[in-house]
């Protein structure tokens, strides 16, 4: 778990392998209030390999977008592994464009905390990009790091 302050960006990992989708969620995450860092991640075996590092060797993001169909490893791998390997993980939200009910319901099994569509114009994934920062960065509470 990361310790964000209010005055430090935040810090999102976006794992999306379809450039055209990081560009329009780094854009609408450009038009909301707060700060936001992005690391970008193509393939489900990079994210469960960063997943799977020490957690004193790079710090545990603040919030994970998380795509389903990914190369390599699946969206749903990576979440089995976020959910065995870290004890207080990052909220992670899935953010696809499948809107099946295999998917959602598999995607909350594996621990997501939420479970998105992703929208087909700038508009749209702006308010997204919005709302998720008024629920998730500001109003939502993480617990706390261990000590």
């Amino acid at each position: 778990m990361n310790d964000h302050t209010p005055d430090e960006p935040v810090d999102v990992l976006l794992v999306e392998d379809n450039p055209g989708d990081v560009r329009l969620a780094q854009e609408a995450f450009r038009a909301t209030e707060s700060e936001i860092s992005f690391q970008v991640i193509g393939d489900g075996k990079e994210a469960a390999t960063y997943f799977r590092q020490p957690e004193d060797s790079e710090p545990c993001p603040d919030l994970v977008l998380l795509d389903l169909n990914l190369p390599r490893k699946d969206g749903l791998a990576v979440l089995e592994v976020v959910e065995e390997v870290l004890d207080y993980p990052p909220p992670v939200l899935v953010l696809s464009s499948s809107s099946a009910e295999e998917d959602i319901t598999a995607s909350y099994a594996n621990a997501a905390n939420a479970y998105l569509t992703k929208p087909d114009a700038m508009p749209e994934f702006t308010s997204m990009a919005e709302a998720i920062e008024r629920f998730w960065i500001d109003t939502a509470q993480q617990p706390p790091a261990p000590a």
